[in-house]
């Protein structure tokens, strides 16, 4: 089992945006250019993370994306769900028909490993890892390579 690429990103940029949103609005294109992600993946992921409630979209000059919930509503979880990535580690993508047509040996294991595996990532918040020195650092290191505007301040206590 292994979370793809959309799930990967999709993380990864909402992590990004908890991590700026006292900045306002986040733009898509200042988080592709932080994170090494298409503009183009970008706005799909978004769009379903938009129909999901997770964010919200801003319009006009300053525009971009904030988060819809504080951050310690928002699960890694939900973010993987959202975009519908599986969590899976089944063969059968959980249907059951990975032998035959029946139900392979270990069939309930697998099940079970993937349910494991998003009670795992439903306890793990934005708030948590926005929390985590090691992220912040990686953060504050990829900051250096995009000039934010400073007159965009504005505070998201109520966010984190």
């Amino acid at each position: 089992m292994r979370l793809t690429t959309k799930g990967r990103y999709a993380v990864t940029a909402m992590l990004d945006l908890a991590l700026h949103c006292e900045r306002g609005p986040v733009s898509l294109a200042d988080i592709s250019q932080r994170q090494g992600i298409s503009l183009s993946y970008l706005e799909q992921l978004f769009a379903k993370l938009r129909r999901q409630q997770l964010v919200n979209s801003v319009r006009g000059p300053g525009g971009g994306y904030r988060l819809a919930k504080t951050t310690a509503e928002i699960s890694v979880a939900q973010v993987v769900d959202a975009v519908s990535e599986s969590l899976d580690a089944t063969r059968c993508e959980g249907k059951g028909d990975c032998q035959q047509g029946e139900v392979c040996l270990t069939h309930h294991l697998w099940e079970d490993l993937s349910a494991q595996i998003h009670r795992f990532l439903s306890d793990i918040s934005l708030a948590d890892l926005v929390s985590r020195g090691d992220i912040q650092a990686v953060s504050q290191r990829q900051d250096q390579r995009l000039p934010l505007d400073r007159d965009q301040q504005i505070a998201c206590s109520e966010i984190q």
